[in-house]
């Protein structure tokens, strides 16, 4: 009697685990199929059902809908921008003769030193660019980082520059932004129809016909000393005068956040410091400002060709344009003849770079809190752009209610995760 019920019993569990099987079978190769169909229809899998079946938007970064095979190019394509970036880096410690010996093996490895296809559409892209747009303002900036550096803050820089000029367009020079890791990073903006886009540049054009065109061909050639520090650096140095002197505008570096309008501005640099009887002591190259073909650019250029030293911090940057001015406030006459304007500190480099972070921070005490608002005020009425010392100040945290975390809550389009940063 047990052995036949346990007998049927078994039976009866083998035939619903089979049944089960099979219905678990069907369920699956149906879902499959469902999704399928779904996803084949839709470049999205969620929707709102209020929304009558359209994609969600984000308000920052969105991931694009790429292939595996995109996907695994635009991994290759990362390794390549940080292999690129490490490589303009030369070892310490050699001497000028086995330096130039390491770059001449380098060369070939520089992308940014390259022609390309896309690089030699350079001036037709920021021709068609800037004719078909009505710039109010028309402002450059230079990425020579690997694109997935492009973080927050950096973004931040965009969102206050496009809040205070909402007809302004903004070009990137870069060759890692103009990649669709680049498109994607960007199109926060562009979905609002902010004009920004990024360009691959095109160092031979840029270059061609200025004072520095020899010294780029010996550089290509591997008869310059690039120096201990990176050549990216100094290439962006001379980048900004090189597009400034070809198309006008304004060049910017990308750790700014920008409070006012620039309309009025013309021809003008800001200096860093001062002394106490209120003359400039050093200048900056974080913004220029400068017409079309203006003659101090072409001294700048001269300046950086005729003096370049990739072995001193500045010496092609803020000291180049600092030696050049200085030597043209000698000659009062030919500086009337330039026409240009040195802006006081507190238009775009309101605190030095040794405390800067003191704006990033908010102490909880009533004197605290009087100063930042005093300060805040101050930055209203004569400031254009915060300068924010990115190499010095990358790492600090913005602390809520400080200067830094209220200036860009106050300027900012999308003003996500300010905090965390």
């Amino acid at each position: 009697m047990f052995d036949y019920y346990r007998k049927n019993r078994s039976r009866k569990i083998h035939f619903f685990s089979v049944l089960s099987f099979a219905l678990i079978i069907f369920i699956v190769a149906f879902s499959g199929n469902l999704i399928s169909k779904f996803s084949s229809s839709h470049s999205i899998a969620f929707v709102s059902k209020s929304s009558s079946q359209q994609p969600l938007k984000s308000t920052f970064v969105q991931k694009p809908n790429f292939s595996k095979k995109k996907e695994a190019h635009i991994i290759k394509e990362e390794v390549q921008d940080v292999d690129d970036h490490v490589n303009l880096i030369p070892p310490f410690n050699l001497t000028v003769e086995q330096r130039i010996c390491w770059f001449k093996k380098k060369l070939p490895e520089f992308s940014i030193l390259k022609s390309s296809r896309l690089s030699r559409q350079f001036n037709s892209r920021v021709n068609k660019f800037l004719n078909s747009r009505n710039c109010i303002v028309k402002f450059f900036m230079t990425w020579i980082s690997p694109a997935n550096t492009f973080g927050r803050r950096e973004f931040f820089a965009l969102e206050t520059l496009f809040k205070s000029h909402p007809k302004g367009c903004l070009i990137i020079l870069s060759r890692t932004l103009d990649t669709p890791r680049g498109v994607t990073i960007l199109n926060p903006l562009t979905e609002l129809a902010y004009n920004v886009v990024s360009i691959t540049p095109e160092l031979s054009f840029l270059f061609n016909r200025t004072p520095v065109e020899t010294w780029y061909t010996d550089l290509k050639k591997g008869n310059k000393d690039p120096g201990e520090i990176p050549l990216a650096q100094n290439l962006s140095n001379l980048i900004r005068l090189a597009v400034l002197y070809k198309y006008g505008g304004v060049y910017l570096d990308t750790d700014f956040i920008i409070l006012k309008d620039f309309s009025s501005l013309r021809n003008s640099i800001g200096a860093q410091s001062v002394s106490a009887n209120g003359n400039w002591t050093r200048l900056n190259n974080a913004v220029l400002i400068f017409d079309r073909k203006h003659p101090l650019l072409y001294k700048f250029m001269e300046e950086f060709a005729l003096s370049f030293d990739g072995n001193k911090w500045g010496q092609n940057g803020p000291y180049l344009v600092s030696r050049v001015v200085e030597r043209l406030t000698m000659m009062s006459t030919e500086k009337y003849q330039l026409n240009f304007t040195v802006l006081p500190p507190i238009s775009f480099y309101p605190v030095d770079w040794i405390r800067v972070s003191e704006f990033f921070m908010k102490l909880n005490t009533r004197t605290h809190s009087r100063w930042i608002d005093a300060k805040l005020s101050q930055l209203s009425g004569e400031t254009y752009g915060v300068h924010l010392w990115n190499k010095r100040s990358s790492k600090i945290k913005i602390e809520k209610g400080s200067i830094i975390g209220r200036l860009i809550s106050d300027h900012c389009l999308f003003c996500k995760d300010i905090y965390r940063s």
